[in-house]
């Protein structure tokens, strides 16, 4: 029982917990992998759970990757264990189960890109926005569980919103498709209406357990629930402080109620801090305090309490990238990131260490898997094994050029309906297509149709290579390559490479499901290229990645937290908790940057240092205070008094600042609102307590 050894108390208390339901609320940098993993150990090892009986499901393909090869090192016997993201999960069952929903085992999954697609074919007189606000809001409705029957007016109040949503769900049915929230919903409907499936999956999984439980949603717990039998071993791993996700569907409620919906619940809380010193953490815990919606825990670590941090006040944008890259001449640049709320941020420090010389790399730009040519290839795949893909049909049937237009192509949708929606068969058989138009489709059929007989099994990579050099992909690219010097023949030839590892009946549709859920894992980023960059990254790309010195950039109200978020007490919770993770990214030294003004979206934009800063406990950190800050020493206003406002009522002030000319004044009304105000223009009447 090596692997017990080195836990802390609290961890070894989770990890030899018996029965359920169990919450560990795991704080950041506490081991909570650890945690896991030789939870899942002990289970097999000393409770003797058999590994085909547990159940393991976080977030990312590599977070799965490493848990799995963490378990397998400790005990035999580990690789039967299902470790999986949910989707991952979603797509493996509804494989197995899904025909019971008139869904073939072949089915491949829509991107946004596809999605967006099918929904201008049903919509043709939309707006690309529009489009995209409907794929949203579709993506939105299926992380709620809601239907097109539901009503729907909180999400999109489009009139004809639910029967385009309607009509999205049929089609997808009719091409035997699926999107990613359908991962989740089918599952989640299968064993909520199929009582033999249901008992079939609960008999099964004895254990379960979810990471980073704070960033699912409502169609994820309510799978959670529908997998979970009565004697069901559940634990859920999370920190509700690090919940940031609630624009693409969590909700922080499932792991705040987790002991309402799962009675009798264990929770055990996991606070030592192995990743940073004690003075970033203490920063991090005085300023997440001030959340109302939490279940609380303070984070502590033996590690001593280091540097302090510093606040750093500019002139504007120019001046915080000069003041950045003159801390960066040290050289270490590996173990740096430069972090900021918003990706437009970043133009002004590229443009600064672009002129100083100093490398970088941005997380979060143009993935391998959205390129151009990765897409084409991957929709002629898709095609091949679902000739009723309307989508994939689209990309590829006239590119390279084939002499089929939209008419032609309209022609071939609108008679698809006479040969059960398969396009393959229609191409084939359709009487009204001539000339160039017909030419061109023989050649398609005659194609695809050969690439069908042949056998992928065995060699994957091969197949690939056929589709691509037989299509003329390969040759179209490659010219664009001649012309502008792209490298798009080298990224089709690492699709073939990745593809690799695939063999069996199912290569081909195991392989398309990879890219759709661990895209990621597509993307070169220059993997050669060694030369120490340091990193620009936004606050929310960097949860999950630690430094040894963070800078956070755009401390100012409007800026962050966002001037919208101010107004409402829920988004503004969510905006200190996105703070909390940015804090807790650095492990060493920690540094915060606010300026007086700066150009964002093409505006000049004064400002006023953002009320985070102010939360901060001033010795705790060491550094500037605001410029011209004591030109207003004679202030009638200051922090906590409570004051009026005939248009706003009653409200007190969270902070007193100015902008080198006005004194600022940020209130909080009792109805949840905060405003910001110039004292001497504005009716602001200073009250008695109350």
């Amino acid at each position: 029982m090596d692997y017990l050894s080195g836990l802390n108390d609290q961890q070894h208390k989770a990890v030899t917990f018996q029965g359920g339901p169990l919450l560990l609320l795991a704080g950041a940098g506490s081991g909570k992998t650890r945690v896991i993993t030789t939870r899942i150990a002990y289970l097999i090892d000393q409770l003797g759970f058999s590994p085909y009986s547990i159940l393991a499901v976080t977030f990312t393909n590599k977070a799965a990757g490493e848990m799995r090869e963490r378990v397998n090192s400790m005990v035999p016997g580990a690789e039967n264990v299902m470790i999986k993201t949910f989707h991952s999960f979603g797509a493996w069952m509804l494989r197995r189960n899904g025909d019971s929903l008139g869904l073939k085992s072949s089915f491949t999954i829509y991107d946004d890109d596809d999605v967006n697609a099918l929904i201008k074919s049903l919509v043709p007189t939309a707006s690309r926005s529009e489009i995209k606000q409907f794929a949203r809001d579709i993506s939105r409705c299926k992380d709620d569980n809601l239907s097109p029957d539901d009503n729907l007016t909180h999400i999109n109040s489009h009139p004809n919103f639910n029967n385009i949503y309607l009509r999205y769900e049929a089609r997808l049915k009719e091409i035997g498709n699926v999107d990613f929230g359908d991962l989740i919903s089918l599952p989640k409907k299968l064993l909520s209406t199929n009582k033999e499936i249901s008992s079939r999956f609960q008999s099964r999984f004895k254990v379960i357990l979810v990471d980073e439980y704070q960033d699912t949603n409502r169609a994820q717990f309510e799978l959670l629930q529908n997998l979970t039998g009565e004697d069901t071993w559940v634990c859920v791993v999370g920190d509700d402080d690090q919940s940031i996700y609630k624009f693409r569907g969590a909700e922080v409620r499932n792991i705040l109620d987790f002991d309402k919906m799962f009675p009798g619940t264990q929770v055990i809380k996991l606070e030592e801090n192995y990743r940073s010193t004690g003075h970033i953490l203490s920063i991090a815990s005085a300023v997440v305090k001030n959340n109302l919606n939490r279940l609380g825990k303070t984070l502590w670590t033996s590690k001593g309490d280091g540097l302090k941090p510093t606040i750093k006040y500019l002139e504007n944008g120019e001046a915080e990238a000069e003041f950045i890259a003159s801390k960066l001449v040290d050289g270490d640049l590996n173990e740096t990131a430069i972090l900021y709320r918003t990706n437009a941020q970043s133009r002004q420090l590229e443009s600064t260490f672009i002129r100083s010389g100093i490398p970088y790399k941005i997380i979060g730009t143009l993935r391998f898997y959205e390129r151009e040519e990765i897409k084409d290839t991957l929709a002629l795949l898709s095609f091949i094994l679902n000739s009723k893909d309307e989508i994939a049909f689209r990309r590829v049937i006239n590119k390279p050029v084939r002499g089929i237009g939209k008419t032609s192509l309209d022609k071939i949708i609108l008679d698809s309906r006479n040969y059960d929606n398969d396009y393959l068969e229609t191409i084939l058989k359709t009487t009204l297509l001539k000339g160039k138009a017909k030419k061109g489709c023989t050649e398609f059929y005659d194609f695809i149709s050969e690439l069908k007989e042949l056998d992928f099994t065995q060699d994957l990579g091969h197949f690939i290579r056929r589709v691509i050099e037989d299509s003329g992909l390969l040759d179209y690219h490659r010219s664009q390559d001649e012309a502008i010097g792209s490298g798009k023949v080298d990224n089709l030839e690492e699709l073939i490479n990745s593809s690799s590892k695939y063999s069996g009946d199912s290569a081909l549709s195991d392989f398309l499901e990879a890219v759709e859920l661990d895209q990621s894992s597509f993307n070169r980023d220059d993997e050669e290229d060694d030369t120490p960059k340091v990193t620009l990254i936004t606050m929310h790309n960097t949860k999950g990645l630690e430094f040894d010195r963070v800078f956070i950039t755009g401390m100012e109200n409007g800026l962050f937290p966002r001037s919208e978020k101010l107004e409402d007490d829920d988004e503004l919770e969510e905006e200190r908790r996105l703070f909390y993770v940015s804090i807790t990214r650095a492990r060493k030294e920690l540094c915060f940057t606010s300026c007086k003004s700066r150009i964002l979206h093409g505006k000049f934009i004064d400002s006023s240092p953002s009320i985070f800063l102010g939360e901060i406990p001033e010795d705790f950190v060491i550094g500037d205070t605001p410029s011209n800050s004591n030109s207003f020493t004679n202030s009638t206003f200051k922090r906590g008094d409570n004051v009026y406002h005939d248009d706003y009522g009653s409200g007190y002030i969270i902070k007193v600042t100015d902008n080198g000319k006005h004194e600022l004044v940020l209130v909080k009304f009792e109805t949840g609102q905060v405003k910001q105000f110039i004292p001497e223009f504005s009716p602001l009447e200073k009250i008695a307590r109350y």
